[in-house]
């Protein structure tokens, strides 16, 4: 073996004795990316960026899938990386290719994703000068990446690449980006790769000390009215085990954000599924009437807290983070705690072996069986969908043969028997998806939760089927956000990619229509998304813009149609799109308002 040596202070990397040929730098990062064992890059070329594909082209271990449109690239590795758990890799060319990154980049952000972004440049001596397709995208995203990187050394393209996708998955994970010249990918060089990654400075060996658990753990004896608060820490940690042993073994309900869905098992008796704006009215209940909020993995975002002096105010509250920046932003804790939830909860677990919980939360469990009976998740047919719903056209015009958006999940969470992977665009269709799809497993509910990107579904289902691919990937949209990247439906034939969608056909930008009906008095500040000269249509027609991308498609009006069709799509290998007609007058339930609090919510 050969000797290691260190090299700018970062890395280790094997001592230069024979090298062997050189290599461009377009097939140097190839090379680095088969290094860190990536399957699959989701990559549009262009000018700057097209040596780049050459050398990809010569991989035997890289699928290139081609998107159609760059934002499809970056959701569908983002929806790759939230099913599988390592980096999803996406790769542009600079300027407008470069640009059309940044809404997924920021999304992966939002949600710490880990992502790669690889973009090309123009060459070193025309950054600056304005040239054709320049764009500044090391400027343009710093604010929405975890680490960035510009490459002006070929030398240092190697060590790069490693401490990117590092970077991207280690800690609180999130997008890293590689901003490449042309110039650099066209010289040549003997390469020096690392064997290992030691980033000065950079320590995500968070693990909290003994005496902060066991304090933990003496709130909880204390305590009447637990609650676990858990969010996406507990999948990116790979957590989800531990945190049903300590649930089960301290007997306390666990709430989740819409990021945690499926950290903890929905069909468990302890479940309160997730809480918030659209979250259960008993989850909201539970965690106002805590004495004791244990915040694990979670950011308290205000889509969860509402007025945020008002959350959970009078309990104490427990919150473990991996990231010191979110103790205290949102809402200051009694006990803060900095380290990896993985880590704290499986000490917690040890901890609890040695010395078991005394404390008895029958009272509180009762109260809350109570509330989940008071205020279950429901729906049902009204006048209001009969006058709104394109069925009053037709010949079944009866109130048996309204199709509820609800209603559609529930089917397919029965007919999927809860194993399939859900994505989702942003809007109402997301929320009842998060709603009436019970997720028991991590990594099965992969939705834009914190940037709410339009737009997200569909390319995320890809990645998602392509990382899984013996695992069924449904795409719940709304008509609204699937049009936004409806381009990768080629994408789906081309590659043989059997991701489907079912579209949530309202005709409307349902959730804005939403809140107008709530605050504007039903005043439609363009939202309204059919042809006003042809409303009995519906527009765009998405079976025949289907079958223009030779992707098998089908609509349903009828609840009698529904079953049958989802069984079709269902045995579909291949892509599929079922297009469901629903009334546009349905609002999704429980409602707070923005910034608002428990006494707001709305919940039937």
């Amino acid at each position: 073996m050969s000797k290691q040596i260190a090299t700018g202070g970062t890395a280790p990397v094997s001592e230069n004795n024979d090298l062997g040929p050189t290599m461009m730098g377009s097939e140097v990062l190839v090379a680095c990316l088969e290094r860190e064992d990536v399957d699959t890059i989701f990559a549009y070329p262009g000018g700057a960026s097209m040596e780049l594909h050459q050398a990809l082209t010569k991989s035997s271990k890289i699928r290139t899938i081609l998107p159609r449109h760059e934002q499809g690239g970056v959701f569908a590795a983002e929806g790759y990386a939230r099913a599988s758990g390592k980096a999803g890799v996406c790769m542009a060319t600079s300027g407008p290719g470069a640009t059309n990154l940044i809404t997924g980049i920021a999304d992966a952000f939002m949600d710490s994703i880990p992502v790669v972004a690889i973009t090309g440049q123009v060459p070193q001596a025309m950054i600056g000068k304005g040239a054709f397709q320049e764009t500044d995208v090391f400027g343009v995203t710093l604010p929405i990446v975890k680490h960035s990187f510009l490459v002006t050394d070929l030398k240092d393209l190697p060590r790069i690449v490693k401490e990117a996708f590092h970077i991207a998955t280690s800690g609180r994970p999130g997008p890293v980006l590689i901003d490449i010249p042309k110039n650099i990918q066209q010289q040549r060089i003997q390469p020096v790769f690392p064997s290992e990654v030691n980033i000065r400075s950079y320590n995500t060996e968070k693990r909290a000390p003994d005496l902060p658990l066991n304090e933990i753990i003496g709130l909880i004896e204390k305590s009447e009215k637990p609650v676990l608060y858990v969010g996406g820490g507990i999948i990116s940690s790979g957590a989800s085990e531990e945190l049903i042993k300590f649930a089960k073994t301290a007997n306390i309900p666990v709430t989740s954000t819409i990021m945690g869905c499926g950290a903890f098992p929905e069909t468990h008796p302890l479940s309160l599924k997730w809480l918030g704006m659209h979250g259960t009215a008993y989850a909201n209940w539970a965690v106002a009437e805590a004495d004791l909020l244990l915040a694990f993995g979670v950011r308290f975002d205000d889509r969860v807290t509402g007025k945020v002096d008002k959350f959970c105010e009078h309990g104490t509250i427990v919150h473990i983070d991996i990231d010191p920046s979110e103790i205290n932003k949102n809402k200051p804790a009694n006990l803060p705690i900095i380290s990896d939830i993985g880590y704290a909860l499986k000490r917690l677990n040890e901890l609890l072996e040695n010395q078991p919980l005394t404390a008895d939360f029958s009272p509180w469990l009762e109260k809350i069986a109570a509330w989940k009976k008071k205020a279950p998740l429901k729906y049902k047919v009204t006048d209001e969908h009969l006058s709104s719903h394109h069925v009053k056209q037709h010949h079944k015009d009866t109130s048996e043969e309204i199709i509820i958006p609800q209603f559609v999940i529930e089917c397919l969470y029965e007919m999927t028997k809860g194993e399939a992977i859900i994505t989702t665009g942003v809007g109402q269709h997301q929320m009842w998806a998060g709603q009436y799809y019970k997720f028991d497993k991590p990594r099965q509910f992969l939705t834009s939760a914190g940037l709410g990107s339009m737009g997200f579904g569909y390319p995320a289902a890809l990645g998602a089927k392509v990382a899984c691919p013996d695992k069924q990937v449904i795409d719940i949209d709304g008509d609204g956000s699937f049009l936004m990247n409806v381009q990768e439906l080629a994408t789906a034939h081309i590659e043989h990619i059997g991701a489907k969608a079912i579209i949530l056909n309202n005709q409307h930008l349902g959730m804005v229509m939403q809140w107008e009906d709530r605050f504007y008095q039903g005043n439609r500040g363009h939202t309204y998304l059919g042809d006003p000269e042809k409303p009995d249509a519906i527009c765009p027609d998405y079976v025949k813009m289907s079958e223009s991308f030779n992707v098998p498609s089908e609509r349903v009006m009828y609840k009698s149609e529904l079953r049958p069709a989802l069984e079709r799509m269902l045995a579909e290998s291949g892509p599929y799109l079922l297009d469901v007609v629903v009334p546009y007058t349905e609002h999704v339930l429980p409602f707070i308002k923005a910034a608002g609090t428990i006494e707001d919510m709305i919940y039937e």
